[in-house]
């Protein structure tokens, strides 16, 4: 199955919750049961390049998953990226069920430096 695409746009230096739900169908009634499953989801510079941040998540069984970026964190969110969330199961299986790009708007109040383009230049 392919992953549901999802990007995420984040303003640097704020905070952010994402939740996604799993479905066994697609007029989603039945709930996935995520017991078990052990997710993970990264932001990187390019498919297969540099992990640039590793997202914070949580299962709420049966089927919810939480992702969390906290303002810190966000301030390390690259200009642009790419993101996946993928699950493992208890069998071993591996399913990528989200992914997408990602982009960083850069911030005004708390900012530090100068912006050139998507470029910070140290005052």
């Amino acid at each position: 199955m392919t992953p549901a695409v999802y990007s995420l746009a984040v303003y640097r230096g704020d905070s952010y919750h994402w939740s996604f739900r799993c479905w066994q169908d697609a007029a989603k009634t039945v709930p996935s049961d995520l017991t078990g499953v052990v997710p993970k989801a990264e932001i990187r510079d390019a498919p297969g390049g540099t992990v640039v941040l590793t997202l914070a998540v949580a299962l709420t069984l049966p089927n919810i998953i939480d992702i969390s970026l906290s303002a810190t964190a966000s301030k390390t969110f690259p200009p642009t990226g790419v993101w996946d969330l993928q699950l493992t199961y208890p069998s071993g299986d591996v399913r990528t069920v989200v992914a997408g790009t990602t982009s960083m708007t850069p911030d005004v109040t708390d900012s530090t430096g100068v912006f050139t383009g998507m470029r910070r230049v140290a005052k």
